[in-house]
């Protein structure tokens, strides 16, 4: 009974291993590895690099970095949008990507709010980028077959 828990304990070490390597990784090594990762890996990678690059953007805007946060932003929308093609490409991964895309535009809804009326329309014009890629995500897992 002993050796079966510590088997089991063994088991979802070894699961949840692969997670934290990818959290350890640098933006640069993780934007790195996207673009030769297969189309299934390059979903999930490419949504972790644009909520780095989001995370960067807020700490940008709140430093007054206010340029810097913009070019931030859009590489955000750069790489929702290669998600979103990797996803609906290998077909897998739809829903997951249609969720951290909504994530992502709402965090930039959330940021528009706090920043200066004259920096809110860079952030408007990526909250509707987003909300479109969302909209293909969401037209490929409800599109009818055979039309």
């Amino acid at each position: 009974m002993r050796w079966q828990a510590k088997s089991a304990i063994l088991c979802l070490l070894l699961s949840v291993a692969p997670a934290f390597a990818a959290s350890d990784q640098t933006l640069q090594q993780l934007e790195a590895k996207a673009s030769s990762a297969s189309l299934e890996d390059r979903v999930q990678i490419c949504l972790e690099v644009a909520e780095r690059q989001l995370k960067a953007a807020d700490n940008e805007f709140k430093a007054g970095q206010v340029e810097e946060a913009h070019a931030t932003i859009k590489d955000v929308v750069w790489y929702a949008g290669q998600a979103r093609d990797a996803s609906i490409q290998s077909g897998k991964r739809v829903k997951n990507t249609e969720i951290g895309v909504r994530k992502l535009a709402t965090k930039v809804r959330e940021i528009k709010r706090t920043v200066n009326f004259d920096d809110q329309a860079p952030l408007q014009s990526a909250s509707d980028e987003l909300e479109k890629i969302r909209t293909d995500l969401l037209s490929h897992m409800f599109a009818k077959e055979g039309r």
